[in-house]
């Protein structure tokens, strides 16, 4: 959709190849340190009948797209074919092209990788029957919409334990050494075209829940699980490499356990669409360790765009709490300009939506705010809030903040739809003695405060969804 929407308005096709220089420049100039590409791997043209076969899938293309028309559907980036850079996208040189511009830059690759599942039409099914989890003719009779006919036998359609099976996929079997020892050498084929992976459903191959899904048709349950022997194996021909996993049901912490480098943080996602700031208090005091591990976003292809999701300035708010915490953090495409129709990723194509410029200027105001290093380098605490008898707004208060290089950062957001004031500190000690200037990336405003104030606590007050984000200086030096 990407790569269309340039080749129109630049009059010519453009693949990853012949990306305009000035588009990787406007994203290194935002700060982000990383892009994910979705969907480079050749796509399935089996998949692409199915989908077009499923009437619910049709209406849901419908509803996002009015002027709907079959060319529009180039495949799922999740039903995948092969692992090889899809020929229409510039091939493999296109990526190395596109990487290449991207490190000139600082910035890395990360592409997507699908452990649990492939197309129909994968070389595998008919080479490798045995990566995959069988049926036989009399499954395929009782339940036709969980196995499919490939060649000769029959295999599952991919699924996890709690929803239908995906029609246009088949299921991998991470049980078996052979598709292990495959996904290793696939794996290792990737790391050599980009910096890391993002690993989608990423929970479905680890023993524990492929078995509760599978049963006895996974065979013998391996001594070892899926991901540390996969990651391993990986790691240790391509050291630096980075592995990312969609991640639910509270298994991000196991999964880092497994050897992943970040996980996804859905559960901030969901203390922030439906909870309120007590909750997502408490959420960031989890170890350290552990959420500088995780994923933190408010949008991503799976959810609902933010625009649509929080209302108003909410997601103002939203997106401060979770771009400005410790962790990696997403910014989804089209976020920034507030966008509200979820695109399905079958399509190449989307609606005009009329930017939210007002929106933006905020995201490039807070963007160019977060570029500062400490945010990267520099150590994270949560900070605490209270108030005084009769005043309960305290409570949709949550505050954090970041020291290491100069100047540090402390960071307070208003979590409710009414005003809140309260008192917030950072317990770092080395604030007294000293005289402090805070300035407000949000509003613009300076103060001067004593380090008393900042470390016993600093009387704030805040409309609904607004935030704090200072830049706090030493003014003097410190008291011998």
């Amino acid at each position: 959709m990407w790569l269309d929407e340039l080749s129109r308005r630049e009059g010519t096709a453009i693949d990853l190849a012949t990306v305009p220089a000035n588009e990787w420049d406007s994203v290194a100039a935002l700060g982000f340190d990383v892009v994910w590409l979705m969907g480079v791997w050749e796509r399935s043209p089996a998949g692409i009948a199915i989908a077009l076969e499923n009437t619910g899938l049709v209406e849901s293309f419908r509803r996002a797209l009015p002027d709907f028309e079959t060319k529009d559907v180039v495949g799922s980036p999740y039903c995948i074919r092969d692992y090889t850079v899809d020929a229409h996208l510039g091939g493999p040189a296109g990526l190395a092209a596109a990487r290449a511009a991207l490190a000139e830059r600082g910035v890395g690759l990360l592409l997507d990788f699908v452990p649990n599942h492939v197309a129909p039409d994968h070389q595998w099914t008919a080479a490798h029957p045995e990566y995959f989890v069988r049926g036989s003719d009399e499954d395929l009779a009782r339940d036709p919409a969980s196995f499919v006919r490939v060649g000769d036998g029959v295999l599952a359609n991919g699924r996890d334990p709690y929803f239908a099976a995906w029609p246009d996929v088949v299921q991998l079997n991470a049980f078996s050494p052979d598709l292990r020892a495959a996904v290793t050498e696939t794996l290792r084929s990737i790391a050599a075209q980009c910096d890391g992976v993002r690993c989608d459903m990423a929970m479905l191959m680890m023993n524990d829940t492929f078995e509760r899904t599978w049963g006895e048709r996974g065979g013998t349950r391996p001594e070892a699980d899926y991901w540390p022997t996969v990651i391993a194996a990986v790691k240790s021909a391509h050291p630096g490499f980075v592995f990312m996993a969609e991640a639910y049901w509270d298994l991000e912490w196991a999964l880092q356990q497994q050897g992943f480098d970040y996980c996804y943080d859905k559960r901030l996602y969901d203390r922030l669409v439906h909870d309120g700031a007590e909750a997502v208090h408490g959420h960031l005091q989890a170890d350290l360790g552990y959420q500088q591990r995780l994923v933190r976003f408010i949008e991503n292809h799976d959810e609902p765009r933010a625009a649509a999701t929080f209302p108003g300035e909410k997601a103002r708010a939203a997106a401060v709490t979770t771009l400005g915490q410790t962790g990696a953090r997403i910014v989804h495409e089209g976020q920034l300009e507030g966008r509200t129709v979820q695109l399905p990723v079958f399509l190449a194509r989307r609606p005009q939506e009329q930017p939210d410029l007002d929106l933006y200027e905020f995201y490039d105001q807070l963007l160019a705010a977060l570029r500062d290093d400490v945010f990267r380098d520099g150590e994270w605490q949560l900070g605490e809030r209270h108030g005084w008898d009769g005043n309960d707004t305290w409570q949709n208060l949550v505050v954090w903040g970041w020291r290491g290089s100069e100047p540090r950062k402390l960071v307070v957001v208003n979590l409710g739809d009414a005003p809140a004031s309260g008192h917030v500190l950072l317990a770092w000690d080395d604030f007294r003695g000293r005289e402090w200037q805070l300035d407000d990336a949000a509003s613009g405003e300076r103060y001067e405060r004593s380090g008393d104030d900042l470390r016993d606590g600093l009387y704030v007050a805040l409309d609904p969804w607004s935030w704090h984000l200072f830049d706090v200086t030493p003014l003097d030096s410190p008291e011998d």
